[in-house]
């Protein structure tokens, strides 16, 4: 049989208010009756009920990550860093993929928070702009943190990485390898980090001089399939380029499927780059070059600033890096660059 916070009282010899109270972590407990209580508690292995705790209207141990991404190795690491936080913190973790254009987004939410009592959320992008859902938790009263916001940036706090340097640092990683025809696959129009990643690389063709081609850049939604579509047509191109940067490794796995398909030789005759270093990225083959995203380190820090902070807006930027792997090389010649 499960134990009872009245095992818990029989066990330490004190009432159920105080068992209450040192569970609640209150004051005007003394330092006896805590530890009889935590002896006790450990004793009887107790578990307090996290729906008695919210019906009290106590804090309910749980915190909600709100999420619309097309990408699951993305996600997976982004719920495996919160949940590694929570882990250490002693709180349950509740995952809710959500649709950030919907209509009903800010009732989903709503309903969220009023059937579950959170005690905070995190929300991933692309919900971390989505107006309907900040408007909601603002209303509520309910703490969040965002990853990856674009806009809005002193509303809450947020974890973050330079994306539009990512890119550019990628893209001047694939000139500085002798190309000067480089695709361009497009995030999801959605995601604020699709545009800042298309912003990098434009100004990294820029500052080396090398022509903007609309043709060169085609539109993406963070997926397989989309990579594959984008590639083809890239590919069939009177003159193709000689290296795509995709705007995530699953896209960026697309590409290399449509060029095994074709039979081009990777990198010999076709470079390929991604964004993220997912799990993904050391299993295709050739191993993809991409930017490692610190994702999982973005969603441990979302997690820290959720159960750490005091109502004042903290933003973290954390790091990324090249990882130079066997998908990119230098063109077979400058002429064919």
């Amino acid at each position: 049989m499960r134990a009872t916070i009245k095992d818990v009282s029989a066990a330490a010899g004190v009432s159920t208010k105080t068992v209450s109270r040192v569970l609640n972590g209150e004051r005007y407990v003394s330092e006896a009756l805590r530890l009889r209580v935590e002896m006790a508690v450990a004793q009887l292995d107790f578990q307090p009920s996290a729906v008695a705790r919210i019906l009290a209207g106590k804090r309910s141990n749980q915190i909600a990550l709100i999420y619309d991404n097309h990408s699951p190795h993305y996600i997976h690491q982004i719920q495996t860093g919160i949940w590694e936080r929570c882990l250490e913190q002693g709180v349950r973790l509740l995952a809710q993929p959500s649709d950030a254009g919907s209509p009903n987004l800010a009732r989903e939410v709503g309903e969220l928070i009023d059937q579950t009592r959170v005690d905070g959320v995190i929300l991933s992008s692309p919900v971390t702009d989505a107006s309907a859902a900040l408007e909601a938790l603002d209303k509520l009263g309910a703490p969040y943190v965002r990853i990856s916001p674009g806009t809005d940036h002193g509303r809450s706090s947020s974890v973050s990485m330079d994306d539009a340097k990512a890119a550019d640092d990628m893209t001047s990683h694939l000139i500085a390898l002798g190309h000067r025809r480089i695709g361009f696959i497009f995030g999801h129009p959605n995601h604020t980090a699709s545009d800042l990643r298309h912003f990098g690389y434009r100004r990294a063709l820029d500052r080396a001089g090398l022509s903007y081609e609309p043709k060169y850049v085609r539109p993406g939604l963070f997926d397989f399939a989309s990579g594959e579509a984008a590639a083809d047509t890239l590919l069939d191109l009177p003159v193709p380029p000689t290296a795509i940067f995709a705007s995530n490794d699953d896209m960026a796995a697309g590409v290399l499927t449509v060029a095994h398909r074709r039979g081009i030789a990777i990198p010999q005759d076709l470079s390929v780059a991604g964004f993220d270093d997912t799990a993904l990225a050391s299993q295709l083959w050739p191993p993809l070059t991409t930017v490692r995203q610190p994702t999982r380190q973005l969603a441990y820090a979302a997690a820290s600033l959720l159960f750490d902070g005091d109502g004042v807006p903290v933003h973290r930027r954390l790091p990324h890096e090249l990882v130079l792997r066997s998908s990119t090389a230098a063109p077979r010649s400058r002429s064919e660059a």
